[in-house]
């Protein structure tokens, strides 16, 4: 896993993220974000790299969100992202319950390192976004 911080984009999967929503016009982005909550919340188990990328998906849905922060890192996209739709916030919620879950390598990854602020940011980030997904 080639991460350097606890940040939702501060790892190598994360950061690849960004550049694919990058290199997609801005009316597709909205999809690439939608497939990545998607294939997060239908994995039996969960790999590492779909759970980085469903996290840094959620920060971005979490970044347009009343309480949410906006996305200032240097890893994230660097191309503006479309207004996304509110129904992705419960979709976002549900892929991060699977990133935090039993079935998921991120979250034993995270774990076995003895690390407890990753999941504390992956836990406000789902806050926002169940607070924001009505």
């Amino acid at each position: 896993m080639g991460t350097w911080d606890t940040g939702h984009f501060d790892n190598d999967t994360a950061a690849d993220f960004s550049g694919s929503l990058d290199a997609v016009p801005e009316t597709e982005r909205e999809a690439v974000i939608r497939k990545v909550l998607g294939i997060a919340i239908a994995a039996d188990y969960l790999d590492s790299d779909e759970g980085a990328e469903a996290v840094a998906a959620a920060a971005l849905v979490g970044s347009q969100c009343p309480e949410g922060d906006a996305v200032t890192t240097s890893y994230g996209p660097d191309k503006a992202l479309p207004t996304l739709s509110t129904d992705l916030r419960p979709l976002a919620v549900r892929a991060l319950d699977a990133v935090l879950g039993e079935s998921s390598e991120l979250r034993e990854l995270w774990d076995d390192a003895g690390d407890k602020e990753w999941a504390a940011g992956v836990t406000r980030l789902r806050k926002v976004l169940a607070a924001s997904a009505g």
